[in-house]
């Protein structure tokens, strides 16, 4: 290959780089605004629907292979936090207070934090504490859904 013809594909490869730069999503700062209120509210409805003892909440806004890292040192999936909540004589709860909410977002990817005071059932066994979490979303197809939860019981 000549050295003009040489120079011409890099060019073309250094053009069609930049263009791709330029034409790749940024982060729009009014959709991570609107991300992270409506993130929020997700926060806040989840609260409302462990005292309600509502698991429609759960059906309708965790993904179908949601997985979470229990205070307990255990493993939920979608399927067994719906069953426990469905199991009322053995799972609800009394009170629960959510604080230090922080949500941050990247793209089509958030990441909340925050610290949880609860009184309640699990299993049949009654269970008074304060955790921290960390939930990470994804948006697909227009709607904000739970992925993944971790938590871990808050240091006395």
């Amino acid at each position: 290959m000549s050295m003009k013809r040489t120079l011409f594909v890099v060019v073309a490869i250094l053009v069609v780089a930049a263009l791709f730069a330029f034409a790749s999503p940024k982060n729009n700062p009014a959709d991570a605004k609107d991300a992270v209120a409506t993130i929020t509210q997700m926060e806040n409805d989840a609260v409302k629907a462990d005292l309600a003892g509502d698991s429609s909440f759960y059906r309708n806004n965790y993904a179908d292979n949601w997985t979470g890292g229990t205070s307990f040192g255990t493993w939920d999936t979608k399927q067994s936090l719906l069953r426990d909540m469905n199991d009322t004589d053995k799972n609800s709860t009394k009170s629960e207070d959510i604080k230090d909410l922080n949500v941050r977002v990247y793209s089509n990817t958030a990441i909340a934090t925050y610290t949880t005071t609860y009184d309640s059932m699990r299993h049949g066994e009654h269970v008074a504490r304060t955790i921290l979490s960390t939930d990470t979303f994804i948006k697909q197809n227009g709607a904000w859904k739970q992925v993944s939860s971790h938590s871990s019981e808050a240091a006395k």
